[in-house]
């Protein structure tokens, strides 16, 4: 069992283990998202091109130069760009959501199956990795769906609750400032649940992936107990970094190249390295809470023979 696997780590160390995994392997976890989800950008890329869309540079209509660049985001194109709406691109838009949605868990998958060789000091090659994850293709989509049937309903329901209570509250209340009150105080309350039941199951895809227990709901609330509001942090702290070079990659490219299908590709090469590096933070997080929970168990069963 490789050391660096062995222990509970803190805060601060699954995010160091993770960015020092990712550096050191930089090449091997990099290679596993570009076979799986490069093609997929390479096909955005060449609808968009198809539908009209210029290569080096795009702008739209506009009195000046900032304004062309930012009506070419919203779709306004000139009539030597193409028409504003196209069909073709919307539907090859949808198409590449769905192949995004059904490869993405399959990249995080193998990529947690290339930390549980490092954690068990085994060989592995980019291509075992990968094959282990399609071994395990439809425990994880099926788990993956019902997972983002979960989210999906943890949405709808409560904007219908909070539209609700925001009727009642222009009943009950002759001013705003009570409506809006009302409005944010159940906001934050339904969020914090959300958030809380959200992360107690958000690790289905380790359960389903490696320990063959799909869906992994049960195991994942088993494994997250007593660490909730820990994986909160971290899980705010990969959003805020993945969240920082995202922006500024949009800002600082999208002013020089508008919305062309280069400015798309670049962007897509930056998803790639922080879906990377997502997925090694939560692996390193999964085999963290493994390694406690199963720690725990040898520790409880110890006790169970001591007493006998």
């Amino acid at each position: 069992m490789n050391a660096q696997f062995s222990k509970p780590k803190r805060f601060g160390e699954i995010l160091d283990h993770t960015f020092r995994l990712s550096k050191n392997h930089f090449k091997d976890f990099f290679l596993i998202v570009l076979v799986l989800l490069g093609p997929v950008y390479l096909l955005q890329a060449l609808i968009d091109l198809a539908s009209g869309v210029s290569f080096f540079r795009t702008t739209g209509s506009g009195e000046t130069w900032f304004e062309g660049i930012v009506n070419s985001f919203s779709g306004e194109f000139s009539p030597e760009e193409g028409p504003a709406v196209n069909v073709g691109a919307e539907l090859g838009a949808a198409l590449i959501g769905l192949i995004t949605m059904i490869l993405s868990p399959i990249a995080q998958a193998a990529i947690l199956f290339t930390l549980n060789h490092m954690r068990k000091n085994e060989d592995y090659s980019v291509k075992l990795v990968i094959k282990e994850g399609f071994s395990r293709f439809w425990p994880i989509i099926g788990s993956s769906i019902l997972f983002g049937l979960i989210v999906f309903g943890f949405i709808f329901v409560p904007i219908f609750t909070i539209g609700i209570a925001g009727v009642f509250s222009a009943a009950l209340f002759d001013t705003g400032v009570g409506v809006i009150i009302t409005i944010i105080v159940l906001f934050l309350l339904i969020a914090a649940v959300v958030a809380y039941l959200l992360t107690r199951w958000s690790f289905y895809l380790g359960a389903a992936a490696i320990e063959h227990d799909a869906p992994g709901l049960g195991r994942s609330w088993r494994l997250t107990k007593k660490r909730t509001f820990t994986i909160i942090g971290l899980y705010i702290v990969f959003g805020l970094i993945i969240g920082i070079v995202n922006t500024a990659f949009e800002l600082t490219f999208g002013l020089v190249l508008g919305n062309s299908v280069l400015y798309g590709m670049i962007l897509n090469v930056v998803t790639l390295f922080t879906t990377m590096l997502f997925a090694v933070g939560f692996g390193v997080m999964f085999f963290d809470l493994k390694t406690r929970h199963d720690a725990d168990d040898l520790n409880e069963m110890i006790d169970d023979y001591t007493t006998i």
